[in-house]
């Protein structure tokens, strides 16, 4: 069949003088020379030094080893407020520890960093020397706010409002950095790190105000897309909880401790953008507060059943990771369910079975089949028809080979090394479900524009020719994918 007539950028296309702007080394983006004193440097010295190089920060290094940092950010409560003298040497005064990373990382890492940290500057290295600097402003200098700064918004937020316009600057910072051509992989990533930031800081103000867990271990569990890191500008609540009873206290009577506490937080987060689950996947659901052993005893019963119901919940709740809390319950559960899954190979072909069902919609006489009706006719729906089978397939890999990873990309990727399968293939697969994603955010990116609501459905018609190529060339690699699953568990 012949290739598709080139067209006209559509809304889905990428500012080209942008493309993949966080995949660039960090080397690249280092202007000058980094600008360091000696730890027993006065601090006048240092001041004058950082007035005189019109510079906001300044290493403190031993020999070219970075040591600590300090900027004008320290200066209010390390200098002024505590009247410190200009003789003070600066290692009593730097950030000790300053987070860096090697000169040939890319900018991205260096945004997660900041994400992370709420910190402003990440120091490069080389052979463990200090070779330059990048800001956030380096980063994101046309962007109204910065990783660092939504962070730091966050991490100091008292009241929900705050949190509020938070949630907004984190949904323009993605919508920005799409249509500057950031990599799927990368955005998806940023996007779910700092929704992460906001929902433990909502758990934290939340769990202030319910004295009543004092003393209780629990872990709050992020469920589906958040749980694997892959949340889109679409997406609502899916969480749950995980306990051990108080001493002498039955499930059911610390269950019923933490469900208000629960519920208040769903209803946060719903307010800060995040929908509240329509199947009631959430934490305030009283099925889904469970103590390390209701949720075994769950996970058995779906193991042991492997019928169409629990395949699907299967689906969402096996992608599980800790977000706050006791992290070490979540890791308990995840070894657990990894042990009791690896042998099992029934319920591997169970969720098999189930997952071959949702085949990528290539068509024999036609690029693609395309389903939908009135507005939405002649359309894919790319999250269920194409995110979908690489996500079920690497879950169904990650767990027969006890792989300890949610994401779908570091679930093939670990799968794939277990198993020693050829590297290329592996990347192959990854490739086409990033496409898949990106396809998705540009979806959303052009629907916001519009004024419409979000959804997953795109008309092929409005593809570029290659965007078309590589839309295509994602449903191979799904079929190449679920092929692979298929002779692997022999059906």
């Amino acid at each position: 069949m012949p290739e598709p007539p080139s067209s006209p950028p559509s809304q889905l296309a990428t500012c080209a003088s942008d493309e993949q702007a966080l995949q660039a080394p960090l080397r690249g983006l280092v202007s000058r020379a980094p600008v360091s004193c000696a730890p027993d440097t006065p601090l006048g010295e240092a001041l004058r030094t950082m007035r005189g190089e019109g510079i906001g920060s300044i290493v403190v290094a031993d020999q070219g080893r970075p040591l600590g940092i300090f900027t004008v950010h320290d200066l209010i409560d390390r200098v002024v407020l505590p009247g410190t003298t200009l003789d003070t040497p600066m290692h009593r005064l730097m950030t000790p520890e300053p987070k860096s990373l090697a000169a040939d990382a890319h900018a991205f890492e260096a945004a997660l960093l900041m994400a992370e940290g709420g910190i402003h500057h990440v120091l490069l290295v080389d052979e463990g020397r200090v070779v330059g600097m990048v800001s956030e402003k380096d980063l994101f200098a046309r962007q109204r706010v910065g990783v660092a700064r939504i962070a730091t918004h966050i991490r100091s937020a008292g009241e929900l409002g705050t949190l509020q316009a938070a949630a907004a600057d984190i949904r323009q910072l993605a919508r920005n950095l799409l249509l500057q051509g950031v990599a799927a992989e990368q955005l998806t990533q940023l996007i779910s790190k700092l929704n992460d930031l906001l929902a433990t800081r909502i758990i934290e103000l939340e769990q202030a105000r319910h004295p009543q867990l004092a003393g209780l271990a629990f872990c709050w569990l992020a469920l589906g897309s958040e749980g694997r890191l892959e949340q889109t500008l679409l997406t609502d609540q899916d969480n749950g909880l995980i306990f051990l009873p108080r001493d002498g206290q039955t499930p059911e009577a610390t269950r019923a401790e933490l469900l208000p506490f629960a519920q208040a937080v769903n209803e946060a987060l719903a307010a800060c953008g995040f929908p509240l689950c329509k199947g009631g996947i959430m934490a305030g659901n009283p099925q889904w507060c469970l103590s390390l052993e209701e949720w075994q005893a769950t996970f058995g019963d779906w193991i042991f059943r492997g019928d169409a119901p629990v395949l699907l919940n299967a689906s969402i709740f096996f992608d599980f990771r800790p977000l706050a809390g006791d992290a070490a319950l979540a890791d308990s559960l995840r070894a657990w369910l990894n042990a009791r899954i690896r042998d099992n190979r029934q319920f591997l072909r169970h969720m098999v079975r189930n997952a071959l069902g949702n085949r990528p919609p290539l068509g024999w006489m036609r690029d693609f089949v395309v389903d939908g009706s009135g507005e939405e006719a002649h359309t894919i729906e790319l999250k269920l028809h194409g995110a979908t089978p690489f996500v079920d397939a690497a879950r169904i890999f990650a767990l027969a080979a006890g792989v300890g990873e949610t994401g779908t990309a570091a679930r093939l990727r670990g799968a794939g090394a277990a198993w020693k399968l050829d590297t290329q293939e592996v990347e192959a697969w990854v490739d086409g479900f990033h496409t898949i994603q990106r396809l998705r955010l540009r979806v959303h990116q052009a629907q916001l524009a519009a004024g419409h609501p979000l959804g997953n459905r795109l008309d092929p018609a409005s593809l570029t020719a290659v965007e078309h190529q590589a839309l295509k060339e994602s449903f191979r690699q799904a079929k190449r994918l679920q092929a692979r699953m298929e002779s692997f568990f022999q059906f």
